[in-house]
């Protein structure tokens, strides 16, 4: 049978963490199918079908998908869902919304955070803030995965020529109603997404310190800016900035970490990234037993002098 991927977009284009769960699907064999749900998302739908390896995008449109509620996009999934052996969602706020939803209308097992496709039964995940990887099998008749983006590379954005079905839209459900968004702006590039990544931790400080000091850095490698949960509780750096456990998993070509202890939560959130870069004072820090590149000293003068020297 085949796999169906749902995917995450803006009502005019895919984002990127469908590339990498398209990717996951391929490996569970079989035809890729792609929903798209929303509204007036016809380019999104069009955007879906060049992704390679996708062999059909099914577009489903109505009102009540503009937003993604959860309520009304796993009525979607569950509408079609018996075509399908696997059932992907990116490991994304909008998929780990969704995901539990329609594994629980099926009475089947979810597979969270997959890391891995072992075989079409068979995958990987981490455990325990990622010290251990779980290897879990699942006899379900449908499988119901959440992929964790950072695990596998992203399909190629072109190049496929899937065809594009419309489907019946479901009902709205009426059990939640789309309010408005606040939505920060950044010129930065998005954190998940980032190739460079410039972190801080509570050691600057303060909200002015972390401006000052990180600031110059990222724009000096052109990185997105990242921050510890301690940073970001203490105020210094926006939550949307957290990086580890409790915020996003991000896997970039280098992630610098300055003043970051490296705490086990945050470690979880990084760890995977190309090339890692710690300055820290603490000669004992757990970051550096993960650092490619660790520097013993006070970041508020080894920062200026890196960027001095780029």
């Amino acid at each position: 049978m085949a796999s169906l991927v749902i995917a995450e977009h803006d009502n005019a284009s895919i984002k990127g963490a469908t590339l990498n769960t398209v990717t996951a699907a391929v490996a569970c064999g079989g035809d890729v199918h792609v929903l798209v749900a929303g509204h007036n998302a016809g380019a999104a739908a069009q955007a879906a079908a060049q992704i390679a390896g996708v062999s059909k995008v099914i577009h489903a449109d109505a009102e009540g998908l503009a937003h993604g509620l959860a309520e009304n996009v796993a009525a979607q999934v569950l509408a079609i869902a018996n075509n399908y052996s696997h059932i992907l969602f990116p490991a994304t706020a909008g998929g780990k919304n969704v995901a539990p939803r329609v594994a629980a209308k099926l009475d089947v097992a979810q597979l969270s955070d997959v890391t891995l496709v072992v075989s079409a039964d068979t995958f990987e995940r981490p455990i325990y803030a990622g010290n251990a990887i779980a290897t879990v099998q699942s006899k379900d008749t449908v499988k119901v995965l959440t992929v964790r983006t950072t695990g596998f590379d992203a399909a190629a954005a072109t190049g496929g020529s899937a065809s594009v079905e419309a489907a019946a839209a479901t009902a709205d459900s009426g059990k939640s109603a789309f309010k408005g968004s606040e939505i920060a702006k950044n010129d930065r590039p998005e954190l998940t997404a980032a190739k460079i990544i410039v972190s801080g931790g509570r050691a600057l400080g303060s909200a002015e310190k972390f401006a000052e000091v990180m600031t110059p850095l990222a724009d000096k490698l052109g990185a997105a800016m990242g921050a510890s949960r301690a940073a970001v509780d203490a105020g210094y750096a926006p939550n949307d900035w957290q990086v580890g456990q409790t915020g996003k998993i991000v896997a970039p070509q280098l992630y610098v970490a300055c003043g970051i202890s490296g705490a086990i939560q945050h470690l979880a959130g990084m760890k995977d990234s190309k090339v890692i870069v710690a300055i820290n004072k603490d000669p004992e820090a757990p970051i550096f037993s993960v650092a490619d590149y660790g520097l013993e000293a006070d970041l508020f003068a080894a920062v200026p002098e890196l960027v001095n020297a780029l």
